[in-house]
């Protein structure tokens, strides 16, 4: 078999320079960017997004950025197959895809496949809870024993809510979920990954950045971008568009739901909590050996240490 072609994934907290970091990686080596943050997806959603400019994307072009409206919805299945689409006409010319962003869940789903399980069904599962009633839970792991053996071992007897969902997938699509997460593991693209994290070494000077940055933002006209998006589009809170960070604080300041002197801070505050989400996801991910390589943003030497590490990936794997 031939090697896999390699791909690169930055990832990293919002404020730690990536976009910065994958734009000077694009002056020294043959890669396009591939942007993964689910914010970015949407059209005119420009400043509380980050999104780089027109004169920088014209520069820099970024793949997967003002791909739907606000009124639409994005998913990690999609951004998948986008992703993948992308990817494959880049390594077709004869580059490599660099992937950059924060929405830590793209990442995975890319890197891990995602599981097409049902979602969860009321009936089924007052079935399921009606027989754990009669019988106990003991019972039904018994029985999922029977017909999924595989993920019975994984479940303790006990364990209601596990038992419950494994048994529900069950009878909804006549399969066991060792099935399920055997077609998943067979989706897993067919790249040779470099995954880079940035991680601040101070998470007090990373606060400083998200505060900068949240100022700049509302020094760039962040309220008045909303305006506009509400005039323009038919849109509520409820919509993922609305929920990203820094939107749905200016949103409510104009419903008067918090006052306007606050925007700042909890738009400063639901940025922090983002973070930390994001750092939670890394720190997850460095458990597995090997697979994720950490570099302190704060560090001088940051950038030629990742531009090493890029350039001896790319020597080992391109043809």
């Amino acid at each position: 078999m031939p090697p896999l072609p390699p791909a690169i994934l930055l990832m990293g907290p919002t404020a730690s320079g990536k976009t910065a970091l994958a734009m000077e990686l694009a002056t020294r080596f043959p890669v396009e960017l591939v942007s993964v943050d689910s914010a970015q997806v949407f059209r005119d959603m420009d400043i509380g997004t980050a999104k780089p400019d027109a004169e920088t994307l014209a520069r820099f072009p970024h793949h997967l950025i003002d791909l739907v409206t606000p009124e639409e919805r994005y998913s990690a299945a999609r951004f998948c197959r986008d992703a993948l689409a992308v990817m494959a006409a880049i390594t077709a010319r004869g580059r490599v895809p660099l992937l950059v962003g924060g929405t830590m869940l793209y990442f995975k789903a890319l890197r891990e496949g995602l599981a097409d399980l049902p979602p969860a069904d009321a009936d089924v599962r007052a079935a399921i809870d009606a027989a754990a009633n009669e019988r106990g839970w003991p019972a039904l792991h018994a029985e999922l024993a029977r017909d999924d053996p595989e993920t019975a071992a994984r479940i303790a007897p006990t364990d209601s809510q596990r038992i419950q969902r494994a048994l529900e997938v069950l009878r909804l699509t006549g399969e066991p979920q060792g099935a399920i997460f055997a077609r998943q593991q067979a989706a897993v693209p067919p790249y040779r990954f470099l995954s880079l994290a940035l991680m601040p070494g101070e998470r007090a000077v990373l606060h400083e950045r998200i505060a900068l940055r949240f100022d700049e933002m509302l020094a760039a006209g962040l309220v008045a971008e909303v305006e506009m998006l509400r005039a323009r589009y038919r849109l509520d809170l409820s919509l993922p568009s609305m929920r990203c960070v820094g939107y749905r604080q200016a949103w409510e300041a104009m419903e008067g739901t918090i006052p306007a002197a606050e925007l700042r801070n909890r738009g400063i505050f639901a940025t922090r909590q983002f973070a930390k989400r994001q750092l939670t996801w890394l720190n997850n991910w460095l458990k597995v050996p090997g697979d994720l390589h950490a570099y302190d943003c704060l560090a001088p030497d940051y950038r030629e240490k990742i531009a090493a590490v890029a350039e001896h990936h790319l020597a080992a794997n391109c043809p």
